[in-house]
């Protein structure tokens, strides 16, 4: 099988987050890909995760529920484009699961999202892409505290994992 070659991130359309975790990458794999792990992990406290739907396979849903410290929850559904066990995770809003259009109507700009997972020690380096469409989809998400943002996610992942 042809894997697709993944271009290198452009600065006006991608963000990026790097970490290194000192767990090994099928435990990281295992809290990207099982609801009940997502949801101790995924959004950044003193938000939290309430529902989470995983379909692992090209086309299937990932669906999560992020819920304000008010209580308000904010919905948001995507569509595995890729999946590659303990390597890579590839995902979209653009599109519904099904490979369908998505009907989005969020204050988040719409992205692709790309996670690699490659082993790096005794442990993992994770990589977070966030493609956007535009330099303003991008500078928006940026301004939304990406970097604090996935990055605290980021932390709660390693810490969870540390755990299992």
């Amino acid at each position: 099988m042809t894997r697709p070659i993944l271009r290198q991130p452009d600065p006006k359309l991608d963000l990026v987050l790097e970490r290194i975790v000192d767990v090994p990458r099928e435990l990281v794999w295992t809290a990207w890909t099982t609801p009940e792990q997502m949801k101790k992990w995924f959004t950044p406290a003193p938000w939290t995760t309430a529902d989470c739907e995983i379909d692992l396979r090209p086309g299937g849903i990932f669906r999560t529920v992020r819920r304000s410290p008010e209580g308000q929850e904010f919905p948001h559904v995507c569509c595995y484009l890729e999946v590659v066990t303990n390597e890579k995770l590839v995902w979209t809003d653009a599109l519904a699961p099904g490979f369908r259009p998505a009907n989005r109507s969020s204050e988040i700009p719409s992205l692709t999202v790309v996670i690699t997972l490659e082993p790096h020690g005794k442990g993992t380096k994770y990589t977070a892409l966030v493609m956007h469409k535009d330099e303003e989809g991008r500078n928006r998400h940026n301004d939304m505290g990406f970097h604090d943002g996935w990055g605290q996610a980021a932390d709660q992942l390693a810490d969870l994992v540390k755990r299992m």
